[in-house]
Parts: structure tokens; C-alpha cells; sequence
């Protein structure tokens, strides 16, 4: 027979529960969380006493979660988002919401986006600290399971639990060093010339490079880095050529030149993503709206 009374089970409780099972290592759970690992330790064990489960077992160097630890990770996730809002039933006000909040975003949605954004908030929010994680290609589960609470991506995941609304919508351009070379004029010299991209891992490309692969446009792709922010050192100082988006000629690509693509191609919508429970939460609501404000005070189209 269980002896804890129910209420024993508060919110620090499920918070732990999850740092561990997301990060699958006691040192970095108490990381995250800011305490010891000698008090994560402390806080497992009343939670093993409570629902008489191991809840995680070692495996190799590190551990993992049993099934009923990761069936009570799915629960504490709705448990706390319902807690927070009943924390935020009256009047929300910003510069009382003491939060972390993750977002997965590229190095473009990044640069573009998240720093005007950390200016508001500082001024707006002081007591929310933002985490921001690489993106890549965003998966639902990154949502269900609260490794990030938003995502930044051309391409949004699917699910009946996913909601998405367009922020923005980008242009491609020609990018290279106007001390190497110029600008492509034609499709022929932008054939001829070799080219850098981005390609996410596992092995998926950009849409652009599919689009127009799919188009008959062949380009010899030189190099291939995992992220925009690899691109420019591979072009300063060489004739090679990157079709990359508009966005990132303020910030990424600032040192470099760039011109209208010399063949047709497709615009680069931009989604902001999350997930259905945060959909009325007054807090997550305020925070998605002064996203959506600073997307719409970019100028650089």
C-alpha cells in the first residue's frame, strides 16, 4: 500500500521528472534545473517512494527511463502546463512571468529574428530567459516533449497537435565575393560556376537545391556545410556561389555580395510552430504575438 498522500506530488516533483527523462543524466538534469545533483538524487528517490517504481535504470555509463517513467513524463507535462495556468488565471503581466522558455531555430531564423526579440523581452519580460537550441529539421515529437515550447522553420512538422502560423515570406539570392568574381548574368555562368550549400543532418537538403535539381538546374555542389553559418568563410576569397535566403544578407552574409538568382526560384516561407497545449495560455500567447511583431518589422525585403 502506497503511505504518501497524493499531495505530497508537487510541481518540483514533475519538473525533475522531466529534466531527467529529457536529458538522460542525473548531472545534467540538475543542471538544468540549477540544484545539485545530491538534491536531484534526494528528489527521485521520494518520487520512487511515491509511485514504487525505479523509474530509471542504468544503461552503459548512463541511464534511461522505464516505461512507466515515460508514461508519467507524458502526464507531468499536462499537469504542469495546466499549473502554470492556473498561475496566470487573472491578468497576465509580463514583467511578472518567471519562466525558461526553449526555442529551436537555424542560424537564419536566429540571427533574424531572436535577438530583437531578447531586446523586447528584456524590456517587456526581465524575468523570462530564453534558451535557443539548432533546429534542423523540426520534429512534432521536439514539441510533444518540451525539448523547445517554439520552433522557427521553413518547414513546419506535421500533427493534429501541431499548430504553425507564417511569420514570413523570403526571396532567394546569389551570394559571393565581389573581389573574386561577379555575379552570375545567366543560367550558363551559374551552371559553370561551383557552388556551397547546406545540407541538415540526417542528409536533407535545402528545398531551394531540390526545387531546382528538380527543375533540370545543375550546379556542382563543392562544399556542403550543416548550417548557414558555415557558408561564408567557403566564399570570401573564392568565386564559388551560395543560393541562399534574402534574410541573411543583414546578418550571416553581411560580408558578402549578392544579386537576383539567374534562374527561377520558389519563395522561403517562414512558420512560427507549437504545440496545441500552449494554444490559450496567456503567457505563451503574449510571447507568440511579440515574435509575430518583430517578423513583421523586418525591412530587409
Amino acid at each position: 500500500m502506497n503511505d504518501f498522500d497524493h499531495l505530497s506530488i508537487d510541481g518540483h516533483l514533475l519538473k525533475l521528472l522531466l529534466a531527467v527523462v529529457e536529458t538522460g543524466s542525473v548531472t545534467r538534469a540538475a543542471e538544468r534545473l540549477g540544484v545539485t545533483q545530491s538534491a536531484v538524487s534526494h528528489m527521485l528517490d521520494k518520487l520512487r517512494a511515491i509511485v514504487h517504481d525505479p523509474l530509471f535504470v542504468k544503461s552503459g555509463r548512463g541511464i534511461v527511463a522505464t516505461s512507466h517513467a515515460l508514461q508519467l513524463a507524458e502526464r507531468a507535462r499536462a499537469l504542469l502546463t495546466a499549473m502554470e495556468e492556473f498561475a496566470l488565471a487573472g491578468t497576465f503581466n509580463p514583467a511578472d512571468w518567471n519562466a525558461n522558455i526553449t526555442v529551436a531555430a537555424n542560424d537564419m531564423q536566429r540571427d533574424l529574428l531572436l535577438p530583437a526579440l531578447v531586446a523586447r523581452l528584456r524590456q517587456q519580460a526581465p524575468q523570462l530567459r530564453l534558451r535557443v537550441i539548432p533546429s534542423d529539421i523540426p520534429s512534432a515529437d521536439m514539441l510533444r516533449q518540451e525539448q523547445c515550447q517554439l520552433a522557427l522553420s521553413p518547414r513546419p512538422p506535421d500533427g493534429t497537435d501541431i499548430v504553425q502560423k507564417r511569420l514570413f515570406e523570403d526571396t532567394y539570392r546569389v551570394y559571393f565575393d565581389p573581389q573574386m568574381r561577379s555575379a552570375p548574368l545567366t543560367r550558363s555562368q551559374y551552371e559553370a560556376a561551383g557552388h556551397v550549400t547546406v545540407v541538415y543532418q540526417p542528409q536533407r537538403s535545402l528545398d531551394v537545391d531540390q526545387w531546382l535539381a528538380a527543375r533540370g538546374v545543375a550546379r556542382d555542389f563543392l562544399v556542403c556545410v550543416p548550417g548557414f553559418g558555415g557558408v561564408p568563410a567557403f566564399i570570401k576569397g573564392s568565386d564559388l556561389l551560395s543560393t541562399a535566403p534574402a534574410g541573411l544578407a543583414p546578418h550571416l552574409f553581411r560580408d558578402l555580395a549578392h544579386a537576383k538568382v539567374p534562374v527561377p526560384c520558389p519563395r522561403l516561407p517562414m512558420y512560427l510552430v507549437w504545440h496545441l497545449r500552449h494554444q490559450h495560455n496567456p503567457a505563451h500567447r503574449w510571447l507568440r504575438q511579440a515574435l509575430e511583431s518583430v517578423a513583421q518589422g523586418l525591412t530587409w525585403q
